[in-house]
């Protein structure tokens, strides 16, 4: 059965597409969203983040769905990988920060998000 939402994050259809049937993930269907596309439009140097917050990792599906779109990504020369920001709590202000499982600073994040690498 699909996974309902315990919590207020998703528009109209989000909660719609979770109340189909003929759609349901026991069928196979499964939607994520994909939290960032962060760009530097002057250089056209871009990545794809992944937003995570109190330790917790993305699910199996969501790994599986990100790799087909890192996979295709990585045919333009500006791509700079697919990355998930994982959060103790719910930012960089309130607790430990972990960039694809190396845990960094907040310092580091600005840089990272600056250079697009580490």
């Amino acid at each position: 059965m699909t996974k309902q939402r315990h919590d207020s994050h998703s528009t109209e259809f989000g909660l719609w597409l979770r109340n189909q049937g003929e759609i349901d993930s026991r069928l196979g269907y499964v939607a994520s969203n994909l939290d960032y596309i962060w760009n530097n439009y002057k250089t056209g140097l871009w990545m794809l983040l992944e937003e995570k917050r109190y330790g917790k990792a993305p699910a199996f599906y969501q790994i599986a769905l990100f790799k087909i779109i890192d996979a295709a990504a990585k045919r333009d020369p500006n791509y700079r990988g697919f990355h998930i920001i994982k959060f103790q709590k719910t930012s960089p202000e309130d607790g430990y920060i972990w960039l694809d499982e190396k845990r960094i600073d907040e310092k580091e994040l600005i840089a990272f998000l600056r250079d697009f690498s580490l």
